[in-house]
């Protein structure tokens, strides 16, 4: 490669330009860093398997239901108010504590509903589940 100069020699430059090979060389060590812990030399091991199912205990649902006239049915038994906060303070204390399901009539008034969720969070229960039928138009 021939530079010219302020002089009108015509001699032939002989020295050779490092930049663009230092920076070609920064880019390949700054590659080889990055890639070599990615590169992972494990020693197979022949570990012993062994089966381990966590036996997680599944609480029971509670299903709580209210017909059109505001009455409540506990997993189908009519019961009163008394009874009712009875049986959720004794369901509230159960380890894991169960689920409420709520199966309210379309036609019961809002009032009994409520009331049956505020008696349940009263009484120390925590999960509440609405169930409904999405085929019923």
């Amino acid at each position: 490669m021939a530079f010219g100069g302020l002089d009108d020699n015509d001699e032939v430059m002989s020295e050779i330009n490092m930049t663009p090979l230092v920076d070609v060389m920064l880019v390949l060590l700054i590659i080889f860093i990055i890639t070599v812990p990615v590169i992972n030399h494990a020693v197979k091991m022949d570990l012993p398997r062994a089966a381990n199912q966590p036996q997680q205990i599944k609480p029971e649902n509670i299903a709580l239901s209210i017909d059109a006239a505001g009455q409540r049915f506990w997993q189908g038994e009519k019961i009163d108010d008394a009874m009712l906060d009875e049986r959720l303070k004794a369901a509230a204390e159960k380890k894991p504590q169960p689920e409420l399901h709520l199966t309210a009539d379309r036609n019961v008034r809002y009032e009994v509903v409520a009331q049956t969720m505020a008696a349940a969070q009263r009484n120390g229960l925590e999960r509440i589940g609405f169930v409904t039928d999405p085929k019923a138009q």
